[in-house]
């Protein structure tokens, strides 16, 4: 039988082996792997329980399904999508040119770091990581990437024929996924030929950067949030994949759900939402509106009360859902004033467990300025797809060692620092982070209370995280910022522009 696969923007229609006799299967894509011995097809590693072939829960309709958690593997081909030609044409021509002189399988190590943090800010968030990992996996020239290069003329015949059989096999190392990182931070070191890594650059920056920089602005409107939940709601002001990375940024950096489906279907994150002004438009009245809402989704919906007159719409949203009425949302006007009347007004119509949530152009300083306002939660578009004024985060890939020796830039402006880093974040006694420290020619001293910072995450070609599903890296991610959020000493989290949280030092270690 067949079964249908979404994965990014194609339907993937593929055999399941060996399932015939259980009827329709409820299974989930571990990962995507791409085939060494054909780069345009890729083996889809499907999880499911140890007990398939036990008793199986049914339903209604004759279907028949099953926990996709751990056991078994069945490895499935499909057509991939490769992601080799979301380059720089110059990265193709620089190829050429070291394979010509010899100098492309000089061992290299290349460092991305950001030379400055933007606006201002005191902190950067490390994101995008895992994504990026996966667009590594899939950085195959196929065939149709090499009859692109051909016939536009790109490239060489000896430069395309290395192409089509190249596959990355170098280490990468860099900080984990929802570290902080400050000015200078090597937060993703790639160590390979000059050939392989060279050509990685673009693809690694286009991610990281606007991962990171997403990532960096919704943590700042988490901490003016304070304990209320903020909502991601920017797909409809970005490109249709980048509201996705995005939605998945803000996840990370401590937002509670998104309104983005596909984020939801490809990360596990919590979506939400309920209805626009549209819905109320539609309708001969609000009250007609509201009472066709509630009869579809409860009582606990979230009734949006502003299309016309905000208080005329709160009560005639208690009298539609009575006070069980789950939230109003506020999407207009003087919200400091509004959610102190409107709060007012709930109590006063017995709706006190009714939650206040507003949305309406909300960025970091305006959520801070309703700090003292009954409001419940916020809900975040525009700022926060577009870095809330900092759309990338200004990181760069340079390269920094060549078969062992120190390289540098000594532009004006735009100097490196060459040789391969060793980072560490120093703490207090009470556990507060103090400083970094970025050494060359190897490790820092450490000292009591540092923490390395950055991991492996992939060995001579090869992932160390293989094994987890995307769920879980996001979530170790989270979980991972939360933890390290606490550390951060509280000038901080100011939102206004001043140095960085933290110095950082870069030393030499001679031996």
């Amino acid at each position: 039988m067949n079964l249908q696969h979404q994965l990014g923007r194609g339907r993937l229609v593929v055999p399941e082996q060996f399932l015939e006799d259980v009827g329709h299967i409820v299974h989930q894509v571990h990962r995507v792997v791409p085939d060494d011995g054909d780069p345009r097809t890729i083996g889809v590693l499907v999880l499911v329980e140890d007990d398939l072939f036990g008793p199986l829960r049914g339903d209604d309709s004759g279907h028949l399904s099953h926990s996709a958690r751990s056991g078994a593997r069945t490895r499935l081909r499909c057509p991939a999508v490769s992601t080799a030609l979301l380059t720089d044409h110059y990265e193709l021509t620089m190829l050429a040119a070291a394979l010509r002189d010899g100098t492309a399988q000089r061992r290299c190590v290349f460092e991305v770091f950001a030379r400055h943090l933007p606006l201002g800010r005191r902190y950067g968030v490390v994101a995008g990581t895992s994504r990026l990992l996966d667009a590594i996996d899939s950085f195959r020239f196929g065939p149709a990437e090499i009859d692109e290069l051909r016939n536009k003329q790109v490239v060489d015949a000896k430069t395309l024929e290395w192409l089509a059989a190249h596959r990355f096999s170098g280490d990468i190392e860099g900080y984990a996924e929802g570290e902080l990182y400050f000015p200078g931070s090597p937060i993703f070191t790639v160590r390979g030929s000059f050939a392989e890594a060279v050509l990685l650059e673009t693809l690694v920056l286009s991610v990281l950067n606007h991962d990171t920089a997403i990532a960096s602005a919704a943590a700042r409107m988490v901490c003016a949030a304070g304990e209320r939940p903020c909502i991601e709601m920017g797909s409809r002001r970005t490109h249709e994949e980048a509201a996705v990375a995005a939605a998945r940024a803000a996840y990370l950096a401590g937002f509670a759900a998104t309104s983005n489906l596909t984020t939801g279907q490809r990360y596990g994150v919590p979506t939400t939402g309920t209805s626009a002004h549209a819905f109320t438009l539609l309708h001969d009245d609000e009250e007609v509106a509201f009472t066709a809402q509630v009869a579809a989704l409860g009582p606990h919906t979230t009734l949006l009360v502003d299309t016309y007159d905000v208080l005329d719409g709160i009560r005639a949203a208690v009298r539609v859902a009575g006070p069980e009425l789950g939230a109003i949302r506020l999407d207009s006007g003087d919200l400091g004033l509004f959610t102190v009347q409107a709060r007012e007004l709930l109590d006063s119509l017995g709706a006190r467990a009714t939650r206040i949530v507003v949305t309406s152009d909300l960025d970091e300083y305006a959520i801070a300025a309703l700090a003292v306002a009954p409001v419940d939660g916020y809900g975040v578009g525009t700022s926060l797809v577009i870095g809330s004024g900092a759309p990338t985060a200004g990181l760069v890939y340079k390269l920094v060692e060549v078969d062992g020796h120190p390289v540098a830039k000594w532009s004006t402006g735009k100097p490196s620092r060459g040789g391969r880093k060793y980072a560490v974040r120093r703490h207090n006694r009470k556990g507060v982070m103090t400083g970094e420290v970025v050494a060359t020619g190897g490790p820092a001293e450490a000292l009591e209370g540092d923490r390395g910072l950055q991991v492996t995450l992939v060995v001579a070609g090869r992932r160390a995280d293989s094994g987890s599903l995307p769920l879980a890296q996001l979530e170790r991610a989270r979980a991972h910022h939360r933890d390290v959020m606490a550390t951060l000493p509280a000038d901080g989290r100011k939102l206004s522009r001043g140095e960085p949280a933290i110095d950082t030092d870069f030393v030499e270690i001679r031996p």
